[in-house]
Parts: C-alpha cells; sequence; structure tokens
C-alpha cells in the first residue's frame, strides 16, 4: 500500500499538471529576478498563490489548494515518512513545550517539509493520520511561520503557526487565536483538548528538530534526513524530487524502554514516574549569535519506598 501522502502528491500533479516545472521556474529566480528568500524555505507562499491562481484572480474556492499544494509541492522533494515508535509517539505527544524555547528551533526540520504519521489520532472528531510541515517565508512582512497541513480521513486543512521573537508557546497561542478570529470551532480556549491535540503536534516536530533525536531508516543504516542537494546537468545544477518516499522510524529505543519500563512496573517497591520533559539551555555570547540546545527526556519509572513515591509526586 502507498503511503498517503504519495496518494495525495499524485492527486497534486493531476490538478496541477504545470505546478512542477513553475516552480523550477520560480525557484531559479530567486534573488535574481524575484526578491531572495531564507534557504530553509523551499518556496514562498506568494509563488504558489501565483501557481494556483494561474496569475489572475484567485477563486474563492481554490483558496484551501494554495496550503495543499504548497505542502505536497514541497514534500515532493524528499517525501520523508517519519513513523514514530507507538510508546515514544504517546509519550512525546504529551510532554508540552515550556519556558524559554525559541521558535526559531524549528528552523532544524531536517527537511524543506516532512510528514509525520499520527495513527490513532483524532482532529475535530476525524481520524489524523498524520500531518505535513513545512517553513513558510511571507516575502512582504519578511516574516516566517510553520505550515502544517494536517491529513484527516475526509480532508486537508492547513493550520499556520507564528514564529518570531518569542517561545513556543507564544507561538502556538497566536495560532489558536487566529483561529478562533477567523471562526475556527472550539480553537479559542487553551484549556480545549483541540489545542492540547496543537501542541502534541508541535512537541513531534520539536524531537525531530533536537539535538539529539533517535531517527533511523531500516534501508539506509548511516543515512540520515536532509534536505536534496542540486546536481550538476547539461543545464547547469538542477534539484530533483525524490524518486519515492523514504521512510524514517523515530524512537525505537525510547518507546521500548518505555515499554519495559510499564511491563516491569508492578515490583516489590513501589514505583513513581519522573515525568518527561525538554531539558535546555543556551550557549554563545550574550551579545552575540547564540543557539539553543535542547534535548528529550522520556518519562522514567523509578522504584522506591512509598514515601520516596509520594514526595516526588508532590515535587512533580
Amino acid at each position: 500500500m502507498q503511503p498517503r501522502p504519495l496518494n495525495h502528491l499524485n492527486a497534486a500533479a493531476k490538478l496541477y499538471p504545470n505546478a512542477w516545472k513553475q516552480i523550477e521556474t520560480f525557484r531559479s529566480s530567486k534573488g535574481r529576478d524575484l526578491p531572495d528568500w531564507p534557504n530553509w524555505c523551499f518556496l514562498p507562499f506568494a509563488a504558489w498563490y501565483a501557481i494556483v491562481s494561474e496569475g489572475g484572480n484567485m477563486p474563492a474556492h481554490l483558496l484551501p489548494d494554495v496550503s495543499r499544494l504548497a505542502a505536497l509541492g514541497t514534500w515532493r522533494y524528499s517525501q520523508g515518512v517519519y513513523t514514530f515508535n507507538e510508546h515514544a509517539l504517546a509519550a512525546i505527544a504529551e510532554t508540552i513545550p515550556s519556558g524559554d524555547m525559541p521558535c526559531d528551533v524549528l528552523h532544524r526540520l531536517p527537511e524543506w517539509c516532512l510528514y509525520i504519521e499520527t495513527p490513532q489520532k483524532k482532529w475535530l472528531g476525524d481520524t489524523l493520520h498524520g500531518f505535513f510541515a513545512s517553513l513558510e517565508f511571507d516575502i512582504n512582512k519578511k516574516t516566517p511561520e510553520l505550515r502544517l497541513l494536517l491529513d484527516t480521513e475526509t480532508a486537508l486543512t492547513p493550520l499556520p503557526i507564528h514564529m518570531g521573537p518569542w517561545t513556543i508557546t507564544e507561538g502556538i497561542d497566536r495560532a489558536i487565536q487566529q483561529s478562533q478570529d477567523f471562526g475556527a470551532p472550539n480553537i479559542g480556549d487553551i484549556t480545549t483538548p483541540i489545542a492540547a491535540d496543537v501542541y502534541g503536534l508541535i512537541s513531534l516536530l520539536l524531537y525531530i528538530c533536537s539535538d539529539e533525536p533517535e531517527i533511523d531508516n531500516d534501508k539506509e543504516p548511516n543515512a540520515t534526513p536532509q534536505r536534496p542537494r542540486p546536481k550538476k546537468t547539461k543545464r547547469g545544477w538542477q534539484l530533483f524530487p525524490a524518486k519515492k518516499p523514504r521512510i524514517w522510524k523515530v524512537g525505537e529505543k525510547i518507546g521500548e524502554n518505555l515499554a519495559k519500563e510499564h511491563t516491569n512496573e508492578g515490583g516489590a517497591k513501589s514505583p513513581h514516574l519522573r515525568r518527561a520533559h525538554w531539558h535546555g539551555f543556551w550557549s554563545g555570547p550574550r551579545e552575540g549569535e547564540r543557539r539553543y540546545h535542547y534535548k528529550y527526556l522520556p518519562p522514567t519509572f523509578v522504584r522506591g519506598s512509598k514515601k520516596q513515591a509520594q514526595e516526588s509526586t508532590n515535587k512533580g
């Protein structure tokens, strides 16, 4: 069975048969006939808008296609599908980012666009099979965004996350507030389940962007996910799309350890759970370029007396 994102990509190619050639034209004009943009952005949203509208007025019913084509057309070049171990996925998705973790860490996405599978998850009551994640740079405002495209059973739903000189938490709050302003149901209240779902999806991305993520490929043991590089041809340097999806397994060891911990939980001594959390710190001169380093520390069962367990629970 073909991965779902590949099915979506094939459908987009039929709807917009000239899109791939237009992408090459836009990218070859980067910093020349068109304004420049950061390398972490594959192609600004304005270009996708032009492709869908064919340079004319945009029919209202085609507006959602801009977000869809932007994600699919970008994903086409690397076709990374990230499959989390089920225990790792559950634990990481429940670890809400907090503190001073900056939005800039999301610039470390290993590919221009990736697809994360989310089995057993829901979005507004609909099955959420997975989601695309890519970075957008607004040419006019000179501002970045994280753009998610949610792959539910019935639709591909865009969800933008504002990025800027603020924390991940504030960026998510801004996105939730904007969704409410546009009339989206049940998103305005940060205590609602849908808000928790947004945090969960971002946490999965944060793990992939962390300092030491556990990402493996069975067919390419020494490979790591990365953006494709141009190849020299008779026509000059060209960027080619991936020939097929690449499946990346994420958090296998974390998941295995968590499964063992749960299996061995019922020992003679009462265990307690040391909560999962993100551990981060800044490095570099205060007045110069600084970098935020962070790791995911999974939940750990610690054996001890009932008194110790109670003390740990009170501290948590």
